[in-house]
């Protein structure tokens, strides 16, 4: 009995939350190694779905670095990262653009459908707009080039809320083309950013295979619970955030300041992490304000 009485105590405690987050609009960027690994792609997908059966309206941003990694490394094509995104030349956009098309989205469409959801799978190509970036060296300065890698400029907002509004999960991929049909692969934990910022979503979730920031990497115990946007700068000095965390932040920043409550840096691999930030008392990871 007392197991079954701990259940509806868990039901309880997660009562408010529901009923705080019906019909709000929650991003999730799942990405990482987290998504290599089955067990824990079915957990975050079940926590999606979850979330949407509460009445809330969901959107995923997904990403697939490692995979298109894999499969760069099979055609024997070199990856190559520079200030924390890939370099993307004209034959690995074309990888970019077929593994996240042809393997990565579907299979967590499929996935969702099978946890009880509705999803609907939407190309970037589609409903997102891009410009080419360049990076800089941070020594010296000079500008560097990524290659067929750029930044989102326009979303289709109306596409996305037509799908949200019909009850349905969309499930993004971060690619998009410039006006001249030019296709950039785009960074998705930016891609997330820019989405949640021009749809003013209530929380924007990035799910990966960290437990979140960190003042010493070699300590999971020195995680920051808090970060302000106003610190991050000399955070990134301090070389406590670098790498691909970098941009992650900087993006989160530019979200909050267009009008996104909070954004939240989780680990993917703790089961059903995304259910225990949303919806308990105690959230984990950290959260940018």
């Amino acid at each position: 009995m007392q197991h079954l009485i701990a259940k509806a105590s868990v039901l309880i405690e997660a009562l408010p939350y529901i009923q705080d987050f019906a019909k709000s609009v929650v991003l999730v960027k799942f990405g990482g190694s987290a998504m290599e690994d089955p067990e824990i792609t079915q957990s975050v997908l079940q926590d999606i779905a979850f979330m949407a059966s509460a009445g809330m309206r969901p959107i995923v941003v997904h990403g697939g670095g490692k995979a298109i990694t894999a499969e760069m490394k099979k055609r024997q094509i070199e990856s190559h990262f520079i200030n924390g995104l890939r370099y993307t030349c004209e034959k690995s956009i074309s990888v970019v653009d077929e593994v996240m098309h042809r393997d990565i989205n579907p299979s967590l469409v499929k996935q969702l459908a099978a946890c009880g959801a509705n999803p609907a799978p939407m190309s970037g190509k589609d409903i997102l707009r891009a410009r080419k970036i360049t990076t800089r060296n941070q020594e010296t300065g000079e500008p560097i080039d990524l290659g067929f890698v750029g930044e989102v400029i326009n979303v289709d907002t109306p596409q996305i809320n037509w799908v949200m509004e019909r009850g349905q999960i969309p499930v993004i991929t971060p690619l998009a083309c410039d006006m001249d049909g030019q296709v950039y692969n785009i960074n998705g934990d930016m891609a997330a950013c820019v989405i949640a910022a021009m749809l003013k979503v209530r929380k924007l979730v990035f799910l990966s295979d960290v437990s979140g920031v960190l003042k010493d990497q070699d300590d999971p115990k020195s995680l920051i619970s808090t970060i302000r946007i106003q610190d991050i700068p000399s955070l990134a000095a301090e070389k406590v955030i670098s790498g691909g965390m970098l941009p992650k932040l900087q993006s989160a920043a530019q979200a909050i300041a267009a009008g996104v409550d909070k954004v939240h840096l989780i680990d993917g691999r703790l089961k059903h992490s995304l259910l225990l930030e949303i919806f308990t008392d105690h959230g984990i990871g950290t959260q940018i304000v």
